[in-house]
């Protein structure tokens, strides 16, 4: 379980709030309210005040690096360093290329997305493609920026087929969406940001 307690930053908060082992907890709430820098400072990426704990493990008790390797963050714009879309995604003694060439094919593109450049990727494709490396790094939280926000409905389903898949597995979401429909169909919780705040939301699954 995660458990965020009086998490403070300059424009956020306190947020208290707890997202069960394989539970996804939607985010809403009108640009600029902090939705962003609430996942930010979740993923300790920004400085910020409280308690954040996974499963009992405290994160102020393990270095930066430790922690995010349990907490995965997608942003809405993911970074891109190299002119190929491969080289993002370097070999690894765990894995194979067979477990990123299925994310990608389940996420709707082709294999030899691996071979484009960079800068004929769509927004779409790369909020695709940034998904893959994350979900490559088999984090236990998912924090995610509007992952289908420039999807066509096609894309938007094969994305929340796969975060189901993660949800069964055990892996505790945090989801920011301006899509009410999507809160319903894949959060088992809801909050609604305001100024930095949060409140409670009727989004919620059936």
């Amino acid at each position: 379980m995660l458990t965020v307690t009086n998490l403070r930053t300059a424009f956020v908060g306190p947020a208290s709030f707890t997202v069960q082992t394989g539970g996804c907890l939607a985010i809403s709430g009108p640009s600029g309210s902090g939705k962003t820098l609430l996942l930010r400072a979740i993923a300790d990426l920004d400085p910020n005040d409280g308690e954040i704990s996974w499963d009992g493990r405290s994160r102020d008790a393990m270095q930066a690096p430790a922690w995010r390797e349990i907490v995965g963050f997608v942003p809405a714009e993911t970074g891109w360093w190299a002119d190929k879309v491969a080289a993002h995604f370097p070999p690894s003694p765990e894995r194979g290329d067979s477990e990123i060439e299925a994310l990608i094919v389940e996420l709707g593109l082709p294999v030899l997305a691996l071979d484009w450049d960079v800068n004929r990727l769509s927004t779409g494709e790369r909020h695709r493609l940034g998904l893959v490396r994350a979900l490559l790094k088999h984090p236990q939280v998912l924090m995610l920026d509007e992952p289908t926000a420039s999807l066509d409905e096609d894309a938007t389903a094969k994305v929340e087929r796969l975060l189901r898949r993660r949800l069964a597995a055990g892996v505790a979401i945090v989801l920011v969406t301006h899509d009410p429909s999507q809160a319903r169909r894949i959060a088992t919780s809801s909050l609604t940001m305001n100024q930095g705040r949060l409140a409670a939301s009727p989004h919620v699954a059936s």
